[in-house]
């Protein structure tokens, strides 16, 4: 499960709200870790096509936000949202969170939701949201659990895993690296962080149906490179495999399928 595999994050931007109401959860909490003040310059990294940089922005409308991402198409998806909206507060760029063009503390608050785990390198991008942080200022980032707690995800790679080659397969190793005890702790403390704290937080995927969610897959492009890496024929029998994980979370309240992820939380 140790693959680097990962979506074409790029190519995918314009579908990827599909996605948004799902892991609205992990956005809230990390707002609801912050203490912003007006007059904030808040940092949101990996911040995809502007969640929850956008709503940070509408909720505080005296602090600056600057959302930034490695994939230009999902920083072009997100600031094409501040054509429509009246938020002056707000910019989006395109950025490596390894080589941030900021200087030393220069934000009073810096987030990331669900990026750290995929970033090129993990440490070194902590070690510049440490950088970047001004001393006492606060940090709140989302990581996604373990292989078990990324339910979803750990369905894909179990009905992919023997029609693919492992460089084709879901990246469920990269997505859930961080998710163990003591990883994502690590990390922090070589990071320089010394003062937070983090917790695991449950929450559940909803839909009315197994064929709402599986039509959320395929419109999302979500395992496009999976399919395309399988014979025509394979595509219904990984549809198959899926439903018959889905079957144990079917209710009277439709499809509701149990996550996990951490939230750390903390100061400089």
């Amino acid at each position: 499960m140790a693959n680097q595999n990962q979506p074409d994050w790029d190519s995918l931007a314009e579908k990827f709200d599909l996605w948004l109401p799902q892991i609205a959860p992990a956005g809230e909490a990390l707002l609801a870790a912050l203490s912003v003040n007006p007059g904030d310059k808040i940092l949101d990294l990996a911040s995809g096509t502007g969640e929850p940089a956008l709503t940070l922005a509408r909720r505080n409308p005296h602090a600056q936000v600057i959302g930034t991402d490695a994939a230009a198409g999902m920083v072009r998806a997100a600031s094409n949202k501040l054509k429509t909206e009246r938020l002056d507060n707000i910019e989006f760029t395109t950025m490596s969170a390894e080589q941030l063009d900021f200087e030393d503390a220069s934000f009073d608050k810096v987030i990331c939701r669900f990026g750290v785990m995929l970033f090129e390198n993990p440490l070194q991008g902590l070690k510049e949201m440490h950088r970047v942080l001004r001393p006492g200022g606060q940090i709140a980032l989302t990581v996604w659990s373990t292989a078990e707690g990324m339910t979803t995800m750990n369905w894909a790679y179990q009905a992919f895993k023997n029609r693919l080659n492992e460089e084709d397969l879901p990246a469920l190793g990269k997505i859930t690296s961080l998710g163990a005890d003591g990883a994502l702790e690590s990390l922090l403390d070589q990071a320089g962080f010394t003062q937070y704290q983090i917790e695991r937080k449950p929450f559940n995927y909803q839909f009315k149906s197994f064929e709402e969610y599986w039509d959320l897959v395929e419109a999302s492009d979500i395992m496009k490179q999976q399919f395309d890496a399988l014979p025509d024929n394979e595509r219904n029998s990984v549809r198959d495999e899926v439903a018959r994980f889905a079957r144990d979370f079917q209710g009277e309240n439709g499809l509701v399928i149990p996550h996990e992820f951490l939230v750390a939380f903390g100061t400089k």
